[in-house]
């Protein structure tokens, strides 16, 4: 009598993890993720982890990483989009990882702008860092900054780089006050490039700081151009301390994901559009 020999049953892969976890990056994933937080306002753990068929310790450290960037805020069993609302005002190293890509493409388009020799206000922010960075291949420009970080950036180049003065903010890394206020009130700049926190057509350019919102419209003042740079997640958008009216901005640079309403509104008050 022939006895069936038990063969060792091997381990059932799901074929959702074997599509999802072989075939999708990483950062698609993370993305993946970030958008479906952005849709729904939450994501859970266990719905991802059988939607995209990944672990639930994997799933977990990718909440992790997303929370690191600033872009999700954990909580038990999932994580949520970060508080807002007018008040809300993240750190720069909280803002460092968001809408990276963009950045750098608004960047690279607001350098375009850009004539050797010329004198260049940045605001504070990780917009204007990033275009800080591309600033790096021109050989003279003079740079009036109110953000330290960016001043720190510049150090190792033959620019000549003013620094406001004033009360350090250490969330932005800028500096604010009637110091800051007074200097820009005698410069004069052929550029400005200025980071929003909100961009409304009605209400105008806002920011969460009282005293940044002041800074910034010494800026404005200060600049013979002024070019608005931002994602378009900021579009829409208000923040407490309103900075300027949209008319008084006469660039845009923002990505491409900006709402065709949004474009068209902008073109109806003569502001010119650059989309990347």
């Amino acid at each position: 009598m022939q006895r069936k020999v038990a063969s060792k049953a091997s381990p059932k892969v799901p074929p959702a993890e074997f599509e999802s976890g072989t075939q999708m990056l990483i950062e698609e994933r993370r993305q993946h993720i970030l958008a479906l937080a952005q849709q729904q306002g939450r994501v859970l753990v266990e719905e991802l982890s059988e939607s995209l068929g990944i672990s639930r310790i994997t799933i977990r450290k990718d909440l992790d990483y997303l929370q690191r960037k600033g872009v999700l805020q954990r909580t038990h069993g999932g994580a949520l989009l970060p508080q807002s609302g007018t008040l809300f005002d993240p750190s720069l190293k909280e803002k460092e990882g968001r809408h990276l890509q963009e950045k750098q493409r608004i960047a690279i388009a607001a350098v375009n702008l850009i004539q050797e020799g010329q004198c260049v206000l940045l605001d504070s922010g990780t917009t204007t860092t990033a275009i800080a960075k591309t600033l790096k291949k021109f050989s003279h420009l003079t740079i009036i900054t109110n953000a330290i970080n960016i001043a720190a950036e510049l150090s190792g180049t033959d620019f000549e780089v003013l620094l406001t003065g004033g009360s350090l903010r250490k969330n932005s890394f800028s500096l604010v006050g009637p110091l800051a206020e007074e200097m820009l009130h005698d410069m004069h700049a052929d550029i400005l490039f200025l980071g929003v926190d909100g961009f409304d057509l009605e209400v105008g350019l806002t920011t969460p700081n009282v005293m940044e919102s002041r800074v910034n419209r010494a800026m404005v003042k200060a600049a013979k151009t002024i070019v608005a740079v931002c994602d378009s997640t900021k579009f829409n958008r208000r923040s407490l301390s309103k900075i300027v009216d949209a008319t008084s901005i006469h660039h845009v640079i923002t990505d491409n994901n900006l709402s065709k309403e949004t474009a068209d509104a902008l073109h109806n008050l003569n502001i010119k559009l650059t989309l990347v």
